[in-house]
């Protein structure tokens, strides 16, 4: 990764200009910067912006130029480009020791056997047969697609982990794009962006939701449904709701507490 690393250092001191919130560079300025370095070429250049954007934190050589509170991420700009810009914040985690509502667990024992642990994968299948997106949104949802690989106008390679279309009480389409964390990563706008920016273009007519997942435990689910704001060229990451979730034998949900719920029910 060091050499990731002193690649973007290299663009981003060459580029940036002090006050400046966003800027572009190439993927032939990644070439550029590798050959000034030293550096046998990378094969692969996109994964230079591409684990700076989803797996790794960009230097702090980079990020101490932000303003006080934001922070410097990466994002497509279209196919062999990118761009530079400054988020308030770029990455959230859940909210801390938010009451967790507990779900009889629907996960057949057999899927639970091949299928353990706390990864994406793991996320994403169990939040599937538990119908969490459902329960979260109040809509009634159907999965088209996991693991989405395709590319987006202006923005280059997206990846979406799955998407959900559901439908309201009132006959509204919705299209629901899912971000799925392992515990210790963030959720984070780079990849928020991109998934509205494909809905926009691929569903039109649909309303837009973005939801992040992400395990808080090897049972709990947190899950919030995020928004994009841009102010004065600032990106904001904005959680519009949040709610946590505990998947439970139906034993473990007592009559008292489902008796508390029903007074709580307008």
């Amino acid at each position: 990764m060091a050499k990731y690393e002193q690649i973007i250092e290299t663009i981003f001191a060459e580029k940036y200009k002090p006050g400046q919130l966003r800027f572009t560079f190439s993927r032939d300025e990644l070439i550029l910067a590798s050959e000034k370095l030293g550096f046998e070429r990378v094969r692969n250049l996109g994964d230079i912006p591409y684990s700076f954007r989803f797996r790794s934190e960009l230097p702090e050589s980079i990020q101490k130029t932000a303003p006080i509170g934001a922070e410097w991420i990466i994002l497509g700009a279209g196919i062999g480009q990118y761009q530079f810009r400054v988020a308030s914040p770029g990455k959230i985690n859940p909210t801390p020791h938010l009451r967790p509502i507990k779900v009889p667990d629907s996960t057949p024992e057999i899927v639970r056997y091949y299928a353990p642990g706390t990864d994406e994968q793991a996320l994403l299948t169990r939040a599937r047969y538990n119908r969490l997106v459902d329960i979260f949104t109040g809509i009634t949802c159907y999965s088209v697609q996991n693991h989405l690989r395709t590319t987006v106008s202006d923005i280059g390679q997206v990846e979406v982990d799955e998407i959900y279309v559901g439908i309201n009480k009132r006959g509204a389409h919705f299209v629901i794009p899912c971000q799925a964390k392992s515990p210790g990563d963030k959720l984070g706008i780079a990849q928020v962006m991109p998934d509205i920016a494909l809905c926009e273009e691929r569903y039109p007519i649909a309303i837009c939701k973005p939801i992040g997942l992400q395990f808080i435990s090897d049972n709990g689910v947190a899950m919030l449904e995020l928004a994009v704001g841009d102010e004065d060229d600032l990106l904001k990451l904005h959680i519009v709701e949040e709610k946590h979730y505990e998947f439970v034998p139906r034993n473990q949900i007592s009559s008292d507490e489902l008796r508390s719920l029903m007074d709580n029910e307008p």
